[in-house]
């Protein structure tokens, strides 16, 4: 297996550290407001108001800024536009179906079961899950190939 530059290495940690930042400063970076209501009893109460354009907008932003920093991420450790470009259909995919599944729970109120695959479903929209899944994905099939 090829080696890592030392600037590759560099972009990794920043990606990394930026993932972290978009975590630690939700609450101050997006219009989020099922953050607060997810960390309540959440079971037993309705939704709150909610601007939904903003709402959906930042959501996309988020998903938006936590897929460049993952796949900046996986080019930068594998250095093959094949993988980079099936990690971004991928994400393009994902995205598409994962937000028209977000929109219509929430829009409709039909996320049922107190509202929990409504927190799951989002959670996949506002956290680098992907990453989790397809790094790995693509180390075992690189080593797989070799």
């Amino acid at each position: 297996m090829r080696k890592i530059s030392f600037t590759s290495g560099i972009l990794i940690l920043i990606s990394a550290l930026m993932l972290v930042l978009i975590r630690g400063f939700e609450d101050y970076l997006f219009y989020d407001p099922l953050l607060d209501f997810f960390k309540t009893d959440y079971t037993h109460r309705s939704i709150p108001e909610i601007n939904h354009f903003v709402l959906f907008a930042n959501l996309v932003f988020r998903y938006f800024l936590n897929a460049i920093f993952s796949l900046l991420i996986i080019w930068c450790f594998f250095r093959d536009k094949g993988i980079l470009q099936v990690a971004g259909m991928i994400y393009a995919v994902f995205f598409m179906l994962i937000f028209v599944i977000f929109s219509y729970m929430f829009l409709t109120g039909n996320a049922g079961f107190e509202n929990t695959p409504l927190f799951y479903v989002r959670r996949f929209l506002i956290q680098p899950l992907l990453l989790l899944v397809l790094f790995p994905a693509f180390l075992f099939q690189r080593y797989k190939s070799q």
